[in-house]
């Protein structure tokens, strides 16, 4: 079944877009909830004079998505986050999270247009940014714990370790 969305919806098409979609899915969710339409051949007609008439106002949102997508280009987040012994999350860092710190920075992000695989470890993930159907922005995340201990330089470590040997060496033997 052939349907007109007229909402952008992540993970199946953007606004205007016609998309083929499963009987069900198309008429008890789709259309019922108003996010699309059938594309019967007038709705395809009334489309494309739509699309026609628009051209200038889809550019405008285009270039405002561009210039959105701008400010993140450089943006590499650092979440902490509380993590078990194992290196396993309390709970997990996904959008929202994403777009929380995003709007920490100044950056404010509708977190439906996140998209991100839940990170449930400390680790390297990326989180895409979907401001227009042709403008995305990967931005790297990194999870790290919150509650680690934080790391000794291996300077300080060196510059121990023979203190502590000459202790041993002048302590007596117990007989």
């Amino acid at each position: 079944m052939d349907i007109i969305l007229k909402e952008d919806i992540i993970g199946l098409g953007y606004k205007n877009d016609i998309v083929n979609v499963k009987n069900g899915y198309g008429r008890n969710y789709l259309i019922s909830k108003g996010l699309g339409v059938i594309a019967s051949p007038s709705a395809r007609k009334v489309l494309a004079e739509n699309l026609r008439q628009q051209a200038s106002k889809l550019a405008a949102q285009k270039a405002e998505a561009e210039k959105r997508a701008e400010a993140l280009q450089n943006v590499a987040l650092v979440i902490a986050a509380k993590v078990a012994v194992t290196g396993h999350l309390y709970g997990s860092v996904n959008a929202a999270t994403v777009a929380d710190e995003l709007a920490k920075l100044g950056i404010e992000v509708d977190r439906k247009i996140v998209t991100m695989r839940d990170a449930r470890k400390v680790g390297d993930y990326e989180a895409v940014v979907h401001f227009h159907k042709e403008v995305e922005v990967k931005v790297p995340v990194k999870v790290v714990a919150e509650n680690a201990p934080e790391p000794v330089a291996v300077e300080e470590t060196l510059a121990e370790a023979p203190v502590a040997e000459a202790a041993a060496e002048e302590a007596p033997a117990a007989e």
